[in-house]
């Protein structure tokens, strides 16, 4: 259930929201949608790549959180704040309503004891709030910027499906399906007419992330091999406890 209101710094001067990523708050997946802007800062801790929406059919870009459904291996990452967290995840329970901010009253963020306030004790935002704010005005330039991105791409054929496939540590294999990065082999074969418009549009060096970004597939993995010699270790821990 949702219910998405209006915020008011009256009827909303005492709510908090706990602004933390938590699974129980629905952080726990192994793609989010992005946005060009973040590239920069994605591409330090993200595979940076596209996926079409199973409604649309439309191309956006997104950053892997993980191998397995449901899987965020980024989650005790994100605990500190200086951790870059993307965009869509940041906004938390809080929606775009025209130039207003809304909040959906029924988010399990909403109401926490421990929470961050939304208003001072002016009616002002407070500093949490106005980074939310921010998010959105980033959010809202940015999914239009990223949408011509992807189209320019589109009509220079630079987008191609891609096989995200790795062996873990336990000699299982995770795959990754429905995914598309650059199509280096035609970039290459642009012409210079072609390149110096990308490079100009700013597009170019956008390219050059999501292709530097492909580096984090491997350290993943890492993570994900970590987190299995975890749990690994967890469950000898247990078996140990029982039999003795």
């Amino acid at each position: 259930m949702t219910q998405i209101v209006p915020l008011n710094r009256e009827t909303h001067r005492d709510l908090k929201v706990d602004g933390r990523s938590s699974a129980a708050y629905g952080d726990n997946r192994r793609f989010v949608q992005v946005i060009v802007k973040e590239f920069g800062q994605l591409l330090v801790h993200y595979p940076i790549l596209f996926s079409k929406d199973a409604q649309t059919g439309q191309f956006y870009c997104g950053a892997v959180l993980g191998f397995d459904e449901g899987e965020n291996l980024f989650l005790h990452e994100w605990q500190d704040p200086e951790f870059y967290r993307p965009l869509m995840l940041q906004r938390g329970p809080f929606f775009a309503q025209g130039p207003d901010v809304a909040i959906d009253l029924d988010d399990p963020r909403v109401g926490a004891e421990d929470g961050k306030s939304l208003f001072t004790d002016q009616g002002k935002p407070t500093r949490y709030l106005q980074s939310i704010i921010w998010a959105f005005q980033d959010l809202e330039a940015g999914v239009q910027m990223t949408k011509l991105f992807i189209a320019r791409l589109l009509e220079l054929k630079l987008i191609e499906p891609v096989d995200v496939e790795v062996e873990l540590s336990d000699g299982s294999i995770r795959r990754c399906v429905g995914l598309y990065t650059i199509d280096q082999e035609m970039l290459l074969r642009l012409g210079n007419e072609a390149v110096v418009e990308l490079y100009r549009r700013g597009y170019l060096r956008l390219i050059h992330y999501m292709i530097a970004s492909q580096k984090q597939v491997a350290i993943l993995a890492r993570k994900k091999n970590a987190r299995l010699l975890d749990a690994t270790a967890g469950l000898a821990g247990t078996r140990a406890s029982a039999s003795g």
